[in-house]
């Protein structure tokens, strides 16, 4: 392997490790700090962190991989994400920062909804606390899937070689710096993926072996397919609405929307939400550009991707000098681990307050909380490691369950607990396990070839959480607060 590639590599992990101890000198001293970085980000930070973590190596091996293997329809993905994002950010940012702290400084989705709706507190707390720790144990595994790919795929290692390194970089930043380190690494590992997804599209097109626009075109037309351009051949009702239903599950990612309880104020949201849909705009084109003209190249030069997922690791490899190599595949490990990073922090959180503190312990101290937090991110990247062992795997597949599993189990629960007063704790929990059993049965039944499962899931728990609290007691739970 070129030197150049391992110093842009060295220079980048020693980077993520200086955050790391910078927060962890700056902002680890009491539970409130680690879990939510003391609700002190600035708008830049907090809007690249809720990207970075969302996209994951998913926005450079899943996307681009969906649209090499069979064209642009599978940008209605993209298109459904950056709707439903832009809604996330009217609907719940501005209201979730204000609640979040007015309904008793809750510093978790769980502690939330437990405050929230205090009939059924401690029973919201267990229930969601499990599902976040359940999902995200398979989407912190979809990120490791992508670190053991890149290794595979980049530097002819071992495929476990590649997660255990791609989790073991994750686990100290996450460990010592807690929400602080993340969001400050999210925010630079964000810059990096949108600098690799404006570069390299633009060398695909330019390159010596390469085609502009129109020849890229026609190529994959003549040579691939006459509809591969299209948006909409071949593509059914419920095709189209499987890929733009991935929108709906930003309302319910524990990992993107707890940016939102971080920002600084509720005045700084619209300045957050600007940045980041601008961010997100760019990265999406980005990814899909990739995809489409990567084909084209590999069409152009005889290229055989066995693995489409890989395209943007092998074309790193092919078209620039080692030091810009090293730079873009720092770019794909910046999106796994940014997604990993988050994930583990939450579902610790989840363990740390809504289990160990809620029900075990309830005097324990803040220096308790903190190593009980920093124990549990551990215990739940070690569980993602056993479930991505299988090299097989699928990034796009493990994100997709994952995506629309809390999609459905907290999108409705979160939105209307924002925006109903009538909602009740039983309406919440009925919305809460409805739609989790929901998506694992439409899975489990494989179905979601019929349908993508946050579909059916979604609907189910929204028509539970309002059938639910009408048919019981209204126990005013709603608090008459300020959104800002």
């Amino acid at each position: 392997m070129a030197t150049g590639i391992w110093i842009s590599l060295a220079a980048y992990f020693l980077l993520m490790l200086g955050i790391g101890v910078y927060a962890w000198r700056k902002s680890t001293s009491n539970s409130e700090e680690y879990m939510l970085g003391g609700r002190n980000l600035p708008p830049a930070v907090a809007a690249l962190s809720a990207g970075a973590s969302d996209m994951s190596g998913w926005l450079l091996l899943g996307l681009p991989g969906a649209l090499f293997a069979t064209g642009l329809t599978q940008s209605w993905i993209g298109i459904g994400l950056f709707v439903g994002a832009f809604v996330n950010w009217i609907v719940v940012a501005p209201r979730l920062r204000a609640q979040t702290e007015q309904y008793d400084n809750s510093l978790t989705i769980p502690g939330f909804l437990g405050n929230r709706f205090p009939s059924r507190a401690r029973l919201l707390r267990i229930v969601s606390a499990i599902v976040i720790v359940v999902f995200f144990a398979v989407y912190t595994a979809s990120g490791l899937v992508g670190g053991g790919k890149l290794f595979v795929s980049a530097f002819d290692g071992g495929y476990m070689s590649g997660v255990l390194l791609t989790l073991g970089i994750v686990l100290v930043y996450t460990v010592m710096g807690g929400f602080l380190a993340v969001s400050l690494t999210d925010f630079v590992q964000g810059c990096i993926m949108m600098l690799a997804l404006v570069v390299m599209p633009i060398v695909i097109l330019t390159t010596g072996q390469g085609d502009g626009v129109g020849a890229a075109a026609e190529r994959l037309r003549s040579e691939v397919d006459p509809n591969f351009l299209s948006l909409t051949a071949g593509l059914t009702f419920a095709g189209w609405l499987s890929a733009v239903a991935w929108g709906l599950g930003y309302f319910g990612q524990p990992h993107i929307i707890v940016r939102f309880m971080a920002i600084r104020s509720v005045e700084e949201v619209p300045a957050a939400r600007n940045i980041g849909m601008g961010w997100m705009a760019v990265s999406l084109i980005g990814a899909v550009s990739v995809g489409i003209f990567g084909r084209a190249y590999a069409v152009r030069n005889g290229l055989d991707i066995a693995d489409p997922e890989t395209i943007f690791i092998v074309l790193s490899n092919l078209l620039f000098h080692p030091l810009v190599t090293g730079f873009l595949y720092a770019a794909l490990l910046a999106a796994i681990m940014s997604t990993v990073s988050s994930q583990l922090l939450v579902a610790s959180s989840s363990l740390t307050e809504d289990i160990y503190h809620s029900l075990f312990k309830r005097d324990a101290t803040d220096g308790e909380l903190v190593m009980i937090g920093r124990i549990a991110v551990l215990a739940v990247g070690l569980v993602a490691v056993l479930i991505a062992r299988d090299p097989e795997s699928q990034v796009l597949g493990l994100v997709s369950n994952a995506w629309a599993g809390f999609g459905a189990a907290f999108g409705p629960l979160v939105i209307l607990s924002l925006t109903w007063k009538r909602m009740n704790g039983a309406g919440a929990v009925a919305g809460l396990v409805v739609g989790a059993v929901t998506v694992g049965v439409w899975i489990m039944a494989g179905l979601s070839g019929v349908i993508y499962e946050i579909v059916p899931g979604f609907i189910a728990a929204w028509i539970a959480i309002v059938a639910v609290s009408l048919m019981t007691e209204d126990r005013g739970e709603y608090r008459e607060l300020t959104t800002g």
